[in-house]
């Protein structure tokens, strides 16, 4: 499925709209067909949902950062395309669109995610980057965040093999600042990766965004030092939910920095000496290695809810987060009825998304 710029443009001005994550942007497109009737269709979704319509991004807005994107260089790829990397595509809330600067066939090998400790020992460091290296020298490409420690050492490790940087901000901004020089290697040897529109500067909020595309992205999550509660241990636990390899390294037990990835094999994930041992691990993930690009998806027959469904979805919410599975199980309510409700209601602005497939009333 190729898009046209107009119809590039519709999608876009849907993506940056508030309110609309991607698991509303991809509803939308399957329940109306194409963005332009998406668009047209929010201020009634919104009333149903008992809230006002969300502020449509506007053309011009939208025209303006296309014409940024070209001009860095870069590119977009949407979600249900050909070009849009099949792996990622998997996860209920894959990134609608992403921005891309750099070798996009690397998407086309199979991925591993490395990541680790920002404040890493120097013995890890050496070895994440020798690791990195042997796995892209066996045809891997390595994914990783772009952070200080170990995320740097995979990246400069698989550089001449292959490398995606994930980018937390916009596409043009480094971060950490002294890493401006390798970000532009990866966008002239490697591949950049990008969420968020170009000018984004980082924010706490947009680092677990960035995580689930590294997770995503990945047949396995490698851990080389992390701390206990450190973002190193969210992305392995992502790659868990999304049904792919969790794997660390074993660090001492006396250096704190070795504490996350000790527990995370302790609670099962594969213990990795080698990038034999890794690619081992990745090979029994779904009967063997998958890769490349092309989602495709099959929208299901859309179904509107009446108002005594909707009281009976959003009485069995709160606000405590409850997988969506558990609200059509308890409802009794076909699932797209039970989607159609939900879309509403955060059209409306009273829906908040979480991890895992769970949902709360706002």
């Amino acid at each position: 499925m190729s898009i046209g710029r107009d119809e590039g443009i519709a999608r876009l001005r849907l993506i940056r709209t508030g309110g609309i994550g991607p698991v509303t942007y991809i509803q939308l497109l399957r329940r109306f067909g194409d963005p332009e009737a998406a668009l047209a269709a929010l201020p009634d979704l919104a009333r149903r949902g008992g809230g006002k319509a969300p502020a449509v991004a506007s053309k011009e807005a939208v025209e303006a950062e296309v014409a940024t994107v070209k001009r860095l260089g870069a590119r977009y790829l949407f979600r249900d395309t050909a070009a849009y990397p099949a792996l990622l595509a998997e996860i209920d809330n894959a990134p609608a669109a992403l921005i891309v600067k750099g070798d996009v066939t690397l998407l086309d090998r199979p991925a591993v995610a490395m990541v680790g400790a920002r404040n890493a020992s120097g013995i890890a460091i050496r070895f994440a980057r020798q690791l990195a290296h042997d796995l892209a020298a066996e045809g891997w490409t390595v994914v990783s965040g772009l952070a200080r420690g170990i995320d740097t050492a995979a990246h400069v490790g698989s550089i001449d093999g292959g490398t995606v940087g994930v980018i937390a901000g916009g596409i043009d901004v480094a971060y950490p600042p002294e890493n401006a020089a390798l970000q532009d290697d990866i966008a002239a040897r490697g591949l950049l990766i990008a969420e968020q529109p170009p000018g984004t500067e980082p924010r706490a909020r947009h680092f677990p965004y960035r995580n689930r595309i590294i997770a995503g992205l990945s047949l396995g999550t490698l851990v080389v030092e992390a701390a206990p509660k450190s973002g190193s241990l969210i992305t392995a636990r992502l790659a868990g939910e999304f049904g792919r390899e969790v794997m660390a390294v074993p660090g001492s037990p006396l250096d704190p920095r070795s504490q996350g990835a000790n527990l995370l094999i302790r609670e099962g994930a594969t213990l990795i000496q080698s990038a034999a041992d890794a690619i081992e691990a990745m090979g029994t993930i779904g009967g063997g290695v998958r890769a490349g690009r092309g989602a495709s998806y099959v929208p299901p027959e859309p179904m509107d809810a009446g108002d005594a469904e909707r009281r009976v979805v959003t009485d069995l919410m709160g606000p405590v987060a409850l997988p969506v599975d558990e609200i059509i199980r308890q409802s009794g309510l076909p699932a797209p009825i039970v989607q159609t409700v939900l879309l509403e209601l955060e059209i409306a602005g009273r829906l908040e998304r979480h991890a895992g497939g769970r949902v709360s009333l706002a």
